[in-house]
């Protein structure tokens, strides 16, 4: 791993991190969804447009079904977030998801890409489970429906986050599509897919834009940005050594929903993060 790669992916971590801190803060709808999504499509298009022209891309049917592929499972990836956000707490969503999903990209790595693991990224991996089972304590007691439905959804989450990051490492890699492109594509298909639910909740649309302005353009820039800088990262080096990196935001995650969001088990979902952290460290060292 290069020096940059490194850096691209630290700063990427921090600012994935705050951007979620800003959605939990909101725990909007599926229309906030679409909001951010829109100022997002509209404060990079000229960025991407300039792209597009000055390094004279060319997008055939593969490049396109490629994007396609993203621009899917990213929507996935939204809808489950902005879910469990309104189920559970950011300091157990955001570490569960975050820590769950870069294991599950190493063994999809594994698996369909032929990267093998070494010891230490089996420990780290291991230190990851050990993780999860800390910061979910007993969801099954049947006193705790309601973390139970919150765990499932940071599961999905995790399991979202794998499969666009195996994806999207192969659209910059092999298919060659440059980060910004990709990002913004992604997140303008997203706005015209939503659009039509959008129309039909346009009042919630207003409201959203009325109370969370801020939140909203905050997320349209910094969720974008930190993508683009760990796609950058992404597109010359492995999966296996970035994907656990990023997701040393987990402690600022955590760190955010104990104390600034009062979250209940503070302390307990902190010492996990750091357990998931030092796994994740490990697999990046790996």
């Amino acid at each position: 791993m290069t020096g940059l790669a490194f850096g691209l992916v630290l700063v990427s971590a921090g600012l994935h991190a705050y951007w979620n801190f800003l959605a939990k803060r909101v725990s909007g709808d599926t229309s906030f969804v679409w909001l951010f999504s829109a100022l997002a499509t509209v404060i990079y298009f000229p960025l991407a447009l300039y792209m597009l022209f000055s390094q004279q891309i060319q997008l055939g049917w593969a490049e396109v079904g490629a994007i396609g592929g993203t621009c899917v499972l990213h929507i996935a990836y939204y809808m489950l977030l902005n879910r469990a956000y309104r189920v559970g707490d950011l300091s157990l969503i955001y570490p569960l998801s975050r820590g769950a999903g870069p294991m599950l990209s190493v063994v999809g790595a594994v698996l369909l890409l032929g990267e093998r693991p070494s010891p230490i990224d089996v420990a780290g991996m291991l230190l990851i489970v050990a993780g999860v089972f800390v910061i979910t304590g007993n969801p099954f007691n049947g006193s705790q429906s309601h973390a139970l439905t919150a765990v499932v959804y940071g599961l999905l989450v995790a399991c979202s986050i794998a499969a666009y990051t195996l994806w999207d490492k192969q659209v910059v890699s092999v298919f060659l599509i440059p980060p910004l492109i990709l990002t913004w594509a992604s997140g303008a298909v997203r706005t015209v897919v939503m659009l039509p639910y959008a129309i039909q909740h346009w009042d919630g649309v207003r409201n959203n834009w009325r109370e969370h302005r801020r939140e909203a353009i905050g997320i349209g820039i910094l969720d974008s940005l930190s993508y683009i800088l760990f796609l950058i990262a992404l597109s010359f080096s492995q999966v296996t050594q970035l994907a656990p990196l990023r997701q040393l935001s987990i402690l600022i995650g955590a760190f955010l929903g104990a104390k600034l969001l009062s979250e209940t088990a503070g302390r307990k979902r902190i010492l996990a993060a750091v357990v998931m952290s030092v796994g994740v460290i490990a697999l990046a060292l790996g």
